[in-house]
This record gives C-alpha cells, structure tokens and sequence, in this order.
C-alpha cells in the first residue's frame, strides 16, 4: 500500500496591531512532527536560565533542510534578509514552572532581541490544547515592537506601570491588562511554523498552568530558534 501523500506547507502572512510587523505562519512544515515529538521526549533537559519559565535541550535543525528554499524566500520577501542568514540556539522547549514560581518579568509580554536583524521561530509539535503564542501593546507607550531607539522610554514606562499597578500579577499573561492590549494570537498545531521579528512584544499562551510538566512525554513541547540575518 502506498504511503498517503504528506500535505504541501501552506503560508499564510498577518499583520497584526497598528504596526503591522509580519507574523509568517507555515502550516505542514515539515510532514515529521512526530518524529520531532520523539526526538523531544528522548532528549535530556536542564535549566533554561532566568528569562525562560522551564527547560531546554538541543535541537538538531538537519530537518530544515526539507524546506530550505521556502524559508530563504520568506526570509528575503517578508523580512528583508538579502545577504545573509545564520541559525542560532534551536532548541526543544518545555514551559514548567507553576504560576507562583514566575519571576516578575516572566509575567508581562516580553522581546526577544532590540535590533531588526533577529527572526524568532516556534515550531508547534501539539495542539491548541497547549497554547500558541499571542502578541501585544504596551498601553502607556502604545510600542508593539521595541526597538534599541524604544528601549530607555520601555524601561521607564515599565517603572511608571510598577509605581502605579504594583508588580504584576503570579501568572501567566493573556489577554487584555492595564499594563498591556492584545492585539494578536497564532494558535498551537501540529507542525506549525511560525516567524516573527524578536523585536515583537508576545507571550507563550498558557491554557491550563496546572497541566505543565517537566515530563517531556506529557508536557508543552515546541522547538524554538533564532535566524540571525541581513
């Protein structure tokens, strides 16, 4: 019996918020989730450090490669990368850590990298049981991305929001605040790729805390990387 043919990889672009940075979702990326699934739950983790709420381990990208001319044409289109591109840091991820147990930064939506070379990726294995990644604006500042120019008046204002909410609430963030306004969400599937410039202010969605585990057979498991590029 011949073997059902894998679906193609479907792209589709949003533009989230009044900034409209690019938000490039490939469904079927890769057709090995659950080979991606395996290799994760026989990897071996530790300590994320202090920004993220978990564990990681090692990720061999070798399977990149099936879609290698798909990525380097949404790299130069969407992002503008004409020179060139280098992979850092991919990594099986699992969120573990109970609400209580969150730093305060490790509550409010954060960026990853201030300058516009630096491409997050998230690579879903699981469902949207497991929760996606939303996107947001920062209420006092109106900022959606944070850029090195943005970072003093982002720092400040996040003071300003301190002396006069307090310090955010133990969880998880979601939703709409008084610090923060949603302005996007890309839920969790099965090989879903997803790129978006570091510089986006986002959080991992967390539909249940109570359902996180550092058992990478029954926890959040996801692939995350950087594309460095210019």
């Amino acid at each position: 019996m011949r073997e059902a043919a894998r679906p193609a990889p479907k792209v589709t672009e949003h533009r989230f918020g009044e900034e409209a940075e690019p938000v490039v979702v490939i469904d079927h990326f890769s057709g090995m989730a659950e080979e991606l699934l395996a290799r994760g739950r026989e990897a071996e983790y530790q300590d994320a450090g202090a920004s993220y709420p978990g564990l990681r381990s090692w990720c061999e990208p070798d399977y990149l490669d099936r879609n290698r001319p798909l990525m380097f044409r949404i790299l130069q289109g969407v992002f503008g990368f004409r020179q060139s591109v280098a992979l850092d840091a991919p990594t099986f991820s699992l969120v573990t850590l109970a609400e209580d147990e969150l730093a305060p930064r490790q509550c409010i939506p954060h960026y990853d990298f201030s300058g516009g070379s630096l491409v997050a990726i998230m690579h879903y294995l699981l469902g949207p049981e497991t929760g996606g990644t939303a996107f947001y604006r920062h209420r006092r500042t109106g900022f959606e991305t944070i850029d090195e120019a943005r970072e003093p008046a982002y720092n400040a204002a996040l003071a300003q929001d301190e002396r006069e909410y307090g310090m955010p609430p133990r969880r998880y963030h979601y939703g709409d605040s008084e610090r923060y306004e949603m302005i996007g969400e890309v839920e969790a599937r099965p090989d879903r790729f997803v790129l978006y410039r570091g510089k986006l202010l986002h959080s991992g969605v967390i539909p249940d805390p109570s359902a996180l585990s550092s058992d990478p057979k029954t926890g959040r498991l996801t692939i995350n990387m950087f594309l460095h590029g210019r």
